[in-house]
């Protein structure tokens, strides 16, 4: 991909793994001829707001459903489960009337709250089993000290619980940046798209230009190789502690 990124024609990648004419043509058409700065802004935008609230909304349910004894708790965990099961192109119409009811088409915020529904059950379904594998023990021991439920929560619930919101982090990451159906049903304008999306231009009718495809894709990788440098070492805390205790 980086080869034929940065090569005057395209090449395939299995005769040279060196590029033999060297250019950066194809990066400099696609960042400022094809708009890929405004999709890469939209796509930043809309990752953000979906970590950022699916992560919150996740482990609010997640406290819920480990910790608090309520009727209809296990049905609510069936719902969970078997959202997660339906596939996305059965969504797409019944997402649409909605958030077209909402007036929330063309909108950077509307697609995020779909991506924050589409994360919450995978999101939930892991950080449950996070909270649940802290002891209650821990917990009563910062109420005997006289901690409020709030201060219990900051101070001693969500260090324990942050390598799996790490990890729901990166899976609402990826969700958000990677996806394509959803962004190009929900958005009509083109200083909308978002990269996913914006990345189709490349591609016509007979022909598609290669080149721009792979520099446009090796621009789309870079961000998501950048956070999971950022985030690597608590998801490695958050996956092993989840396969310890379950």
């Amino acid at each position: 991909m980086v080869v034929s990124a940065v090569s005057e024609r395209p090449r395939t990648g299995t005769d040279s793994l060196l590029p033999t004419s060297f250019t950066l043509e194809n990066f400099r058409h696609v960042l400022q001829e094809a708009g890929f700065l405004g999709y890469l802004g939209n796509s930043l935008a809309v990752a953000g707001l979906t970590v950022a609230g699916s992560s919150l909304l996740a482990l609010l349910a997640a406290v819920a459903v480990a910790r608090f004894r309520f009727r209809l708790r296990t049905t609510v965990l069936v719902m969970v489960l078997t959202v997660q099961m339906v596939p996305l192109e059965a969504l797409v119409i019944p997402l649409f009337l909605q958030v077209r009811d909402l007036r929330m088409l063309n909108s950077l915020l509307g697609l995020s709250v779909v991506y924050i529904a589409l994360a919450l059950p995978f999101a939930i379904w892991m950080l449950r089993g996070f909270v649940a594998a802290v002891p209650a023990e821990v917990e009563e021991a910062a109420y005997i000290d006289g901690a409020s439920w709030g201060r219990m929560f900051w101070s001693v619930l969500f260090p324990l619980v942050a390598p799996g919101l790490v990890a729901t982090g990166i899976f609402s990451f990826i969700t958000a940046w990677n996806e394509f159906i959803l962004a190009l049903t929900f958005m009509n304008e083109a200083d909308r798209y978002t990269v996913a999306v914006g990345l189709r231009q490349f591609f016509g009718q007979y022909t598609t230009d290669w080149g721009a495809v792979m520099a446009a894709s090796t621009v789309i990788t870079l961000p998501v190789m950048v956070f999971f440098l950022i985030v690597q070492r608590g998801l490695v805390a958050g996956l092993v502690q989840g396969a310890v205790k379950g």
